[in-house]
């Protein structure tokens, strides 16, 4: 058996390569698309930074939505399940109505 077990290590490790495979996501403020390719592990707030800077805005003065839920810069698009190809949009940060 423990050749068994041996042969299938190998075909176990390479998902480990899935896991670092590199994603395009889209990230889009229905003014502007900006395409970015990340890593699946990768925090979104590098992402997040890197649209604010190349469109001129704060981060603290937009929000990133994918699929109706808020993105928070700590999620990664591993923990989002996000595939290739996928769109974050961007949303004005709206403050008070009474």
């Amino acid at each position: 058996m423990p050749a068994d077990q041996e042969n299938g290590s190998p075909s176990a490790a390479a998902p480990d390569h899935e896991v670092v495979e590199h994603l395009n996501i889209k990230v889009t403020d229905n003014n502007n698309e900006v395409f970015f390719k990340i890593k699946k592990s990768t925090k979104l707030e590098k992402l997040m930074n890197a649209f604010c800077e190349r469109q001129g805005k704060a981060l603290n003065t937009v929000r990133f939505v994918f699929e109706g839920q808020r993105v928070q810069p700590t999620d990664t698009p591993a923990a989002l399940e996000m595939q290739d190809g996928d769109t974050l949009e961007v949303y004005q940060e709206q403050v008070g109505g009474a």
